[in-house]
């Protein structure tokens, strides 16, 4: 079958003159994925000293992470598909710089609503950064060593994820809060003269032959993402009035986004490409492998502490056990990709992924601790064998000239899965607590709820794995030519 999504299994000119690999590029677009997963995770830990700071409530300094996080949903798509209009090379050089530019103003902001504002642009730049890293690959590195890239860039992502929480603690201790901030703006400045210097220069095209930019989609995609982002975050632990409202905005809104796309002359998202049976399946098992993983984050600290007894130090250990687990796997996983291919690993990494679920839901009631950790073990390396996969499955044949949009689909994807998990495996764990209260359930309930709910947790990935057979069952059945233009 010929894949939908034009041009997917056409070699391009680009192709042809890929050279094998540029380490300093590579570098830049590594330094690109930690400090984009580094403005959230440090964040987080700063909340209750800019609580204090600004004389703040919690909901509202919870602004400071929600506002980085909305840009970088909402806006994701938009910039990838920018980045292939008017250059990816230009695009991420203003992304690194708006990055560290709002990094410079969240540290001198002198009030709440600057400092909030400032993260929005920060947000947006790592959106730039986020969506163009990934596309880059197929510009800096030769298609036989695309899977070691994406695990590179991966451990960037989880090394930031890990470094964030400690290193905000030392800086908050130390300088003081806004040395969480302003930490990145010589990291920004070193990927800023990295990238421009290594990375490879836009191809000029002529004005004729360029696509359109989709103001109207880009925008209905925007507030549609917002509206269903902000149903998915705010009022956690409860969804009444102001969710509901919201999702039924963003169902509207998804709506009118389909009918502006099937009608715009140059689509931010070609509606076509969905009918590529590899594309559609990989944005799916994308959202519901970062669902599952979402559950450990929401879920873990609850059952650590009440379930097991453990005081915040132990806990704080122990849930760090998964992200340097996934710092030291990210690159053998992408090495991986590369000696077995995409297809056998993306299977391999679910395969690890389940059953890493169901050791969360049993094993941790036997062993305690150990258990935790050993189930941690198991499903962590999957996820990153997965993701090495199938973010390489995604993005290897894909044209030039729809790199951007794609590697912002598939960042997209990764984000709504995180946001829907927190909201929704948190609810599937409350309802197995059978408790309106998890913070002061009885020991016994936490641990019906973790077993239920990574029980769930294994159920998500049995999906995947479904959708992922049909996919190849689909792509293996001939059938006639499509023009996916």
């Amino acid at each position: 079958m010929k894949p939908i999504l034009a041009g997917r299994d056409e070699p391009t000119a680009a192709c042809a003159e890929r050279p094998p690999a540029f380490p300093w590029a590579l570098a830049s677009l590594s330094l690109s994925m930690l400090l984009s997963s580094l403005g959230t995770s440090i964040a987080n830990v700063g909340l209750p000293t800019l609580a204090e700071a600004f004389d703040a409530s919690f909901r509202e300094v919870q602004w400071i992470v929600l506002a980085y996080l909305l840009a970088i949903t909402t806006l994701i798509v938009s910039v990838g598909r920018l980045g292939d209009i008017a250059g990816r090379r230009r695009l991420l050089l203003a992304g690194i710089a708006l990055f560290t530019l709002a990094s410079g103003l969240c540290g001198a902001a002198p009030t709440l609503g600057l400092l909030i504002a400032a993260r929005a642009a920060q947000g947006l730049g790592a959106a730039v950064m986020m969506a163009l890293a990934v596309a880059f690959v197929g510009e800096t590195v030769a298609k036989a060593r695309t899977g070691s890239a994406m695990g590179l860039l991966g451990t960037m992502s989880a090394v930031g994820t890990a470094l964030g929480p400690s290193l905000g603690g030392v800086l908050i201790a130390g300088p003081g809060w806004r040395a969480i901030f302003l930490v990145n703006v010589p990291l920004g400045v070193l990927t800023f003269l990295l990238a421009r210097r290594h990375l490879p220069a836009d191809r000029q095209e002529p004005k004729t032959g360029r696509a359109g930019f989709d103001p109207v989609g880009t925008l209905l995609l925007a507030l549609t993402l917002a509206a269903y982002a902000l149903a998915m975050t705010i009022g956690r632990g409860g969804f009444g009035p102001l969710n509901l409202a919201l999702l039924t905005a963003a169902a509207f809104g998804a709506g009118l986004f389909v009918l502006a796309e099937a009608r715009a002359a140059s689509p931010l998202i070609r509606l076509t490409m969905f009918g590529d049976a590899a594309l559609s399946a990989g944005l799916l098992t994308s959202a519901l492998v970062s669902t599952v993983m979402m559950a450990t984050l929401v879920v873990g600290p609850f059952y650590l502490s009440r379930g097991l007894g453990l005081d915040a130090a132990l806990v704080g250990l122990v849930m760090s056990a998964g992200p340097v687990i996934s710092a030291l796997s990210g690159i053998p996983a992408g090495r991986i990709v590369d000696r077995l291919g995409a297809p056998i690993v993306v299977v391999v990494g679910l395969v690890a992924m389940a059953a890493g679920s169901l050791a969360l839901a049993v094993v941790p009631a036997m062993l305690g601790v150990a258990g935790y950790v050993a189930a941690i073990a198991v499903l962590t390396p999957g996820y990153q064998l997965f993701q090495a996969a199938n973010n390489t499955a995604v993005m290897r044949d894909v044209p030039s000239d729809r790199r951007g949009v794609v590697s912002g689909m598939l960042n997209l994807s990764r984000n709504l899965g995180l946001v829907t998990g927190a909201s929704a495996m948190g609810a599937v764990f409350a309802l197995a607590a059978a408790t309106a209260d998890i913070t002061t359930a009885p020991a016994a309930a936490v641990a019906t709820g973790m077993r239920i709910t990574f029980a769930v947790a294994a159920m998500l990935i049995v999906v995947a794995l479904a959708v992922t057979a049909a996919s190849r069952a689909l792509a293996a059945r001939p059938s006639s030519p499509v023009d996916g233009s």
